[in-house]
């Protein structure tokens, strides 16, 4: 039988050429914390007691170390390649915060955060990024490609936007096996570009999937404005456009975002549905370390940014509420970059993994062509044994 809303049988009737303007529909912002930290007196609170409080505030500020320093092992040589989550925290974080352990999370590339919060240890975080014989990926990816099936966080791909449809089929999957979890899939508005994202949403909302897609609108695909990627209102206006729930939060406020994700979460598993938030936040560092930002942003716009900064924000909040010893905070943070950097220095002495392992794993048995290269590339190796390291650092520390 067809839909009736869906053949326009309860649309209604106009005599007159109505042309819908894209500025409509007016999509507000939640936000609950000023940038200053002060609550808006009017504002929804979430409920959340100062144990859960800390937790967040503390992973924001492991990440931000966490960055820092990896960002700086990258320029020294150590790993080949970074992307930091600075200024995106709250985004990341807070929205972790609002889910069950048990929810499926698939990221994009800048959601270390969540991974942390959930408990994914320093030593992890290394063993990866320099993709040592310790790496469960068994060095096959490209460093912060994190992946973890106890803590139900897939694995990364690099491809942009992939993870939007297998999101929305995982979720199916959760739904047919009646299982009270959901998923929730990280990207940012540049991937909305991509064919998949529109593939995903429309297959969630077809065949009412509960998964929250959650999109970081950072305003930059690398280095292209958000202006010149669409005209549109941003990317919530989309969700509307194929029947889905939406939201859109101030991603620089972490109680706006972990009250939004609380409601998305609500709303995907008693509705079977999905749910799509645009959180509206933005990205102080580069893209990566491949990216040199002031070719196209300003030091002007970043330091409009820097006076919203998340982390400062959450922290005025925490000291409004006498929740932060300020002491206790400087001792976490100094002894958070003794361990990361302690970790490092460990990660990078572990041994590479085995050279058989390139082709192992995909095939039952590895068929005659890859085998042929993998002699190849053995008897290269044995020809300039100097630039092959026995150990995971990129470069040698005597």
């Amino acid at each position: 039988m067809v839909d009736e809303r869906n053949h326009l049988s309860d649309v209604g009737i106009s005599h007159k050429v109505n042309v819908i303007d894209k500025g409509t529909v007016d999509i507000p912002m939640l936000q609950i914390l000023q940038p200053d930290g002060s609550v808006h007196s009017d504002a929804d609170m979430p409920e959340i007691d100062k144990e859960a409080a800390l937790k967040i505030f503390r992973t924001m500020h492991y990440i931000r170390v966490l960055d820092e320093r990896m960002v700086g092992a990258q320029r020294q040589g150590r790993i080949s390649f970074y992307l930091a989550c600075s200024g995106e925290e709250a985004s990341i974080i807070g929205s972790a915060a609002a889910l069950s352990d048990n929810d499926m999370i698939m990221s994009q590339y800048r959601e270390q955060g969540a991974l942390a919060y959930r408990g994914y240890r320093t030593e992890q975080f290394m063993n990866q990024m320099f993709s040592n014989k310790l790496d469960p990926n068994k060095g096959r990816q490209m460093p912060i490609h994190y992946g973890d099936k106890a803590l139900n966080f897939m694995t990364i791909s690099s491809p942009l936007g992939t993870q939007i449809p297998q999101a929305a089929g995982y979720a199916y999957g959760q739904k047919m096996a009646g299982n009270e979890a959901l998923t929730i899939c990280y990207f940012g508005e540049g991937a909305a570009s991509e064919g998949d994202f529109h593939a995903g949403l429309n297959m969630a909302s077809v065949l009412n999937c509960p998964v929250i897609f959650f999109c970081r609108n950072n305003g930059y695909a690398i280095s292209t404005p958000a202006n010149e990627q669409f005209s549109g209102d941003g990317i919530a206006s989309r969700g509307l456009g194929y029947g889905i729930k939406t939201i859109r939060v101030d991603g620089n406020d972490v109680l706006a975002v972990y009250l939004a994700t609380q409601k998305a979460r609500e709303i995907a598993l008693k509705e079977h549905c999905p749910v799509l938030i645009e959180a509206m936040t933005y990205r102080l560092a580069a893209h990566s370390t491949s990216d040199d930002p002031t070719g196209y942003r300003s030091k002007e716009e970043e330091q409009k940014w820097r006076e919203k900064d998340p982390v400062q924000r959450f922290e005025n909040w925490m000291k409004s509420k006498d929740w932060l010893d300020e002491e206790q905070h400087k001792q976490f943070v100094e002894q958070t970059r003794q361990d990361v950097l302690a970790a490092m220095k460990k990660a990078e002495q572990v041994d590479i993994c085995e050279i058989d392992d390139l082709i192992s794993d995909v095939y039952d048995a590895p068929p005659w062509h890859l085998k042929e290269q993998l002699s190849e590339l053995k008897k290269h190796i044995s020809l300039y044994p100097e630039a092959y390291p026995k150990t995971a650092g990129r470069i040698r520390h005597d």
